[in-house]
């Protein structure tokens, strides 16, 4: 099968809403995969690895646009050298794609406690680097964090029985599905550059995303505020990984919550701990 666009991380959580609305626009698309799948009609796989660049070069012959979605943010300078390394040397000038994420350049990582905490930030910043500066025609994206994450992060919190939680921390959840919508019309159109985020509909504290999770799910967990130290945490509780402006999200985080585990936040709050402010 002769694929005109290529999406790396193309069965991760992104990936997987991103490819359908590509092949329903009438496009070919070959998806970059560590292991063999069987192709469909309009979806070949290709075996490769970016960790280690193998099969790399075989994956991007013949593109004409690379989606990269593949990232875990410990790891995506390498992986994207991997990448544009192998256009070069496939004699390959396709249209980049890259999604990253607000604030990217907004969250300081300088001492070893913000790497540590925040190392995804500095990761994204220096992949939208490498990406406007490989000479290619280029867009990025950035995306607030995805419901999906959210709603990870609080399944692991909610199995403690105390959720620590970093104190004055705000985030703007947005569905993933609508972050792909937007992905795709980036794919399908010219190189743009770096174009206006993509945020949720709304602001919320992560005291108010946890209580929402723990009434969702019928449990009650007393929650403790944390202060965290360093300039990124700094920057996160001055709204660094926020934009109000773009708010063009649509769908909440309660009306995620409502879908994915089929029951209303409308039980009662998870208690405060006395003194905390939490």
């Amino acid at each position: 099968m002769t694929s005109d666009i290529l999406v790396t991380g193309g069965t991760g959580t992104l990936g997987r809403q991103l490819v359908p609305r590509l092949t329903v626009a009438g496009r070919t698309v070959r998806v970059l995969t560590r292991h063999a799948r069987p192709d469909t009609e309009h979806v070949a796989y290709a075996v490769g690895d970016l960790a280690t660049g193998e099969g790399v070069e075989a994956a991007v012959d013949g593109v004409d646009v690379v989606v990269h979605c593949a990232g875990t943010g410990k790891d995506d300078v390498p992986t994207t050298r991997r990448l544009l390394r192998a256009l070069q040397t496939a004699g390959r000038t396709p249209h980049l794609v890259f999604i990253s994420v607000v604030g990217a350049d907004a969250v300081p990582v300088v001492s070893g406690t913000d790497r540590a905490m925040f190392g995804y930030f500095g990761m994204k910043a220096a992949t939208e680097r490498l990406v406007a500066d490989s000479g290619l025609p280029w867009t990025t994206l950035r995306a607030t964090q995805f419901h999906d994450l959210v709603l990870t992060v609080a399944r692991g919190l909610a199995k403690m029985p105390v959720v620590p939680l970093p104190s004055g921390f705000r985030f703007q959840p947005v569905e993933t599905d609508e972050v792909a919508e937007r992905l795709a019309e980036l794919t399908l159109a010219d190189p743009a550059g770096l174009v206006p985020d993509f945020a949720g509909p709304r602001v919320c504290g992560v005291d108010e995303l946890m209580r929402a999770y723990l009434s969702a799910v019928g449990r009650r967990r007393p929650i403790v505020s944390v202060p965290l130290p360093g300039g990124a945490a700094r920057a996160v509780r001055a709204g660094a990984v926020l934009n109000a402006d773009r708010a063009v999200g649509t769908r909440t985080w309660e009306e995620f919550l409502a879908e994915r585990l089929g029951r209303p936040a409308t039980e009662p709050e998870s208690p405060r701990v006395p003194g905390t402010g939490a």
